[in-house]
């Protein structure tokens, strides 16, 4: 029998409800305690030696230069790992120290723990290393015949999909090829830890992470340890955007501790973060849609290309999900798409917000607006024509059962009022392109208005075994929920609170420690999975401990269990005869339940890359209004409108913050983040030279509607938020700029020379 539990009446903090952060006034007040703040006695200081070049052999390695340094603890190279050498998230390819060969710039090839950061940085850098350097491969087309650069070969994963008539053919056609950068994460907080050898000859590692669990496992493999002795605990993450997914340094930080008997900490400088962790994918694509007179898609044909960079990470989810949404929310009956995913010598790409779908989505959204023109139609109207709906089927050949508000997002966005247009002397300078700088002509300022619509699958597919774990403990009245899964800045831990004061009704919840000892899995904070995941692990715990202390009271008072209920934080009874506060109603008794949360299952796509891979998608759209100086190439995003398919908003501040944030992001790629490679070589490895939107940069972001249709299926309706944003948002920047200027510009980010360059070769061909 099903004990019902309620909400109490006028209960602050719980869903629904715009709920402070508990780290927020710490963080705004400096308290909050990152991982670079971490310290511990007697502690040493570690650094990496790192390779200066992309791809060579290594012929000698001497450490005895670095024991010479006074106050150095330890040297450790490659010889001195104990376990498994090698690690990564899907296949343990990536070496903890390079051996015999180097494969990208910044690999490490051996680590130093000194009793000062300054000492260990001077003794790793007079190590000896001889290389032979070789020709890199940085040429992700070229890497798909070239020699194979590691035993694994070139090709890191390959996806079809064939959907439909692969002969069929439109009455229009439009074709294109689009390209992507290689973007940074660029969060703030760079990659900090501090390992402490333990008396049980394990080791405690304190770092900021994603996934607290799969590190752990690899560490221990490396460690050549059991999985017991190496303990995981979440410190404080200054954002991860996929880059913390990835290993970084972790190994080789807990190989220091152990060797030395003494606790090692690490902080990476922003170059080393720029060159210790994974970045998102460039892609090369073509494509060609084809429609029928009336603007309905017939068939969509792509190549991607993906370049991996040197080791596998999660290139393989990232390629699938390119494949797999390469069509974007659209009906498309017919579908070719050809992806692969490649080795270079260029440095490692993995997970980054919307892995995957943000490089597809800004070719299929450009091919629309082309097509669009074509057929002489608003592109609006072409979108909405042929927008997804719950019950048809995507070019993988899997039924979309769930909510997909595809058209309430365009009509949303479409019908939101756009920034008034200001006249010839209304703008103040600074609000030209170039701001500042006040380098631009009133007369050679021109707006744009471009729109995008992009979706992306939540939770982790083609089956995957994806759950998540969480403990409720009710004590005195105190509800404290314990999860290894990671707060990286989005809200979580707000989310995990919110839930339980749900159920019980009470304002007094606190969280446990983030902790691989003593709680199951959490999985990845990625995939825009834990709103989802996390809290449904969360609501099934604090269900069965509510469900317990109900019972509890039934089985003393000697009452039916089904005339009673916990309501407003009180179990009381529908007669009156029984109102119990929690601690009146536990009766000194200690409530405790674990619970394991799994989505649906899921499925591999087959050799035609037809299944049901996915379980939830969602869908987000954005209007972008540029002004562009024609002359210098210059672009100011006046203003950003989005709408977002949330499921149902649990915490809509948190929700607009995620909107924002990720919006931001969307922008930088679309006219200013780019690592710049010049065979190999990071040419930009700065906060000075990568450039991110600043608060200057970023634009107004309008939400012209938080779309709430909930998710049959997911915990209280709710869908992830994180990634939508980022997903669209470049694409409808770069549209604004195509319609400011009339230039094709198939490449982001779109710099001031792709503009300023192509518009005075035109107005020189024209003269």
């Amino acid at each position: 029998m099903t004990t019902v539990l309620t909400t109490g009446p006028g209960l602050r903090g719980g869903l629904g409800e715009s709920v402070r952060r508990p780290d927020g006034g710490p963080k705004a007040r400096g308290e909050f305690a990152f991982s670079s703040d971490l310290e511990a006695e007697d502690m040493l200081w570690a650094h990496l030696l790192r390779s200066p070049h992309p791809s060579a052999a290594i012929s000698s390695l001497d450490l005895s230069p670095a024991f010479a340094v006074p106050g150095v603890a330890a040297v450790l190279a490659a010889g001195d790992v104990p376990g498994r050498q090698s690690f990564g998230l899907d296949y343990p390819d990536q070496p903890v120290f390079a051996g015999k060969v180097v494969r990208h710039v910044g690999e490490p090839i051996a680590a130093v723990a000194a009793d000062h950061p300054i000492t260990a940085r001077r003794a790793a850098e007079a190590i000896a290393v001889t290389y032979e350097v070789t020709e890199p491969l940085t040429d992700p087309e070229a890497a798909m015949e070239a020699p194979p650069i590691h035993e694994r070969g070139n090709v890191l994963f390959h996806q079809d999909i064939v959907h439909g008539d692969p002969g069929a053919t439109g009455e229009v056609s439009v074709e294109g090829s689009y390209a992507t950068a290689m973007q940074d994460q660029a969060f703030l907080g760079p990659e900090s830890a501090l390992a402490v050898p333990a008396g049980d000859g394990g080791v405690d590692l304190y770092l900021a992470t994603q996934w607290l669990h799969v590190d752990r496992d690899q560490i221990a493999a490396c460690l050549g340890l059991p999985l017991d002795l190496v303990r995981l605990h979440l410190s404080g993450v200054g954002g991860a955007f996929g880059a913390r997914e990835d290993m970084s340094m972790q190994v080789q930080l807990c190989l220091l501790a152990m060797r030395t008997g003494r606790p090692v900490k690490i902080v990476f400088s922003r170059e080393e973060s720029f060159l210790g962790h994974v970045h998102r994918h460039p892609a090369r694509m073509w494509y060609r849609h084809s429609a029928d007179a009336d603007g309905n898609l017939v068939k969509v044909e792509a190549k991607l290309i993906l370049d991996g960079g040197a080791y596998l990470s999660s290139s393989p989810a990232v390629l699938q999900n390119a494949a797999c949404f390469a069509a974007g929310p659209y009906r498309v009956p017919n579908a070719v798409v050809d992806a692969t995913a490649v080795r270079t010598n260029n440095p490692p790409c993995g997970a980054m917000r919307g892995f995957g779908a943000v490089q597809v989505c800004f070719a299929y959204e450009t091919q629309m607006d082309k097509l669009a023109a074509a057929l002489r139609m608003d592109p609006v109207e072409l979108r909405l024509r042929n927008a997804l709906r719950t019950g048809d089927t995507m070019i993988t050949g899997q039924v979309l059962s769930g909510a997909a508000p595809v058209a309430e997002v365009i009509r949303a966005v479409a019908a939101a009022p756009l920034p008034a247009e200001p006249g010839p002397s209304d703008a103040p300078e600074i609000a030209l392109p170039g701001g500042a700088g006040r380098t631009a002509e009133r007369d050679r300022v021109r707006r744009g208005i471009g729109f995008a619509v992009g979706f992306k699958n939540l939770m982790y597919s083609a089956g995957f075994d994806d759950f998540t774990t969480a403990r409720c403990r009710l004590e005195e009245g105190r509800v404290t929920i314990t999860s290894a899964a990671v707060e990286v800045g989005q809200g979580l831990v707000t989310l995990m609170q919110q839930i339980a004061r749900h159920i019980f009704g009470v304002a007094d919840v606190s969280l446990g420690e983030a902790t691989t000892a003593g709680i199951g899995s959490a999985g990845s904070t990625s995939a825009s999975r834990q709103t989802w995941m996390t809290g449904g692990a969360v609501e099934a715990a604090c269900r069965a401990v509510a469900e317990r202390l109900v019972s509890s009271v039934a089985q003393r008072l000697e009452r039916p269990l089904a005339s009673l209920r916990l309501d407003g934080g009180r179990v009381c009874s529908d007669d009156g005869a029984v109102d119990l506060s929690l601690v009146g109603a536990a009766s000194g008794q200690v409530f405790e339940e674990t619970a394991v949360y799994r989505h649906p299952p899921t499925e591999e796509l087959d050799e035609k890359g037809q299944g049901n891979a996915h379980v939830s998608f969602a869908f987000g759209a954005h209007r972008a209004v540029v002004d562009v100086d024609l002359d210098l190439g210059l672009v100011r995003v006046v203003d950003v409108t989005t709408a977002q398919d949330v499921g149902r908003a649990l915490n809509p501040l948190q929700l607009i913050g995620q909107i924002e944030g990720g919006t931001a992001q969307g922008v930088g790629l679309a006219v200013m983040e780019e690592i710049v490679l010049d065979r190999g070589t990071v040419r930009n490895p700065s906060f000075t030279d990568y450039i991110i939107p600043t608060a200057l940069d970023s634009p107004p972001v309008t939400i012209a509607g938080l779309i709430e249709e909930p998710e049959p299926g997911a915990p209280h309706g709710a869908k992830g938020a994180g990634e939508p944003p980022a997903i669209s948002s470049t694409a409808a920047v770069a549209a604004a700029i195509r319609d400011a200027t009339g230039l094709e510009l198939a490449r982001v980010p779109i710099r001031p020379q792709d503009i300023a360059l192509a518009l005075a070769a035109f107005e020189e061909d024209r003269q």
